[in-house]
């Protein structure tokens, strides 16, 4: 892999707003390692989809495996380069529990010259009790090296 100019920080990335979306979803920096990702989304009644239930919409929480699938990428590469989500398939396994913080985390597994193959899950406070899961690809029109 080719050095990159920067070293990615997630946490950095993340105060800053992420691009704004992210700020507006409320994500937060919770754990990295070298090639995953994790991020919460606080409960905001905001992102509620079903006012009756109080559930989070699968609106923000794919938004956030989204962006914690990418950022395990950039980890996993060493630094940020431009890519668009190619694929990303969730399996929605249960609602959010109303008034709880959901947690995505993302992995990167494989990167090849310009695909990068991801997966991971969102919970809301129990790993082995997921909300969702998420696999896909990413593509960098550019090459990722």
């Amino acid at each position: 892999m080719s050095i990159p100019t920067f070293i990615f920080d997630p946490e950095r990335f993340l105060k800053s707003g992420a691009g704004g979306h992210g700020k507006h979803l409320g994500l937060s920096y919770h754990a990295h390692g070298p090639d995953w990702a994790e991020m919460a989304m606080p409960y905001d009644p905001r992102l509620v989809g079903d006012t009756d239930s109080g559930v989070i919409a699968s609106g923000p929480i794919l938004s956030m495996m989204d962006m914690a699938t990418s950022m395990s990428v950039w980890l996993k590469l060493g630094g940020f380069r431009a890519h668009a989500t190619l694929d990303l398939r969730v399996d929605y396994l249960r609602p959010a529990t109303p008034g709880r913080t959901v947690i995505g985390r993302g992995e990167c597994y494989r990167v090849t010259r310009s695909i990068a193959f991801i997966r991971g899950q969102a919970h809301d406070g129990d790993p082995a009790d997921p909300l969702a899961h998420v696999a896909g690809t990413f593509m960098a029109p550019e090459g990722y090296f």
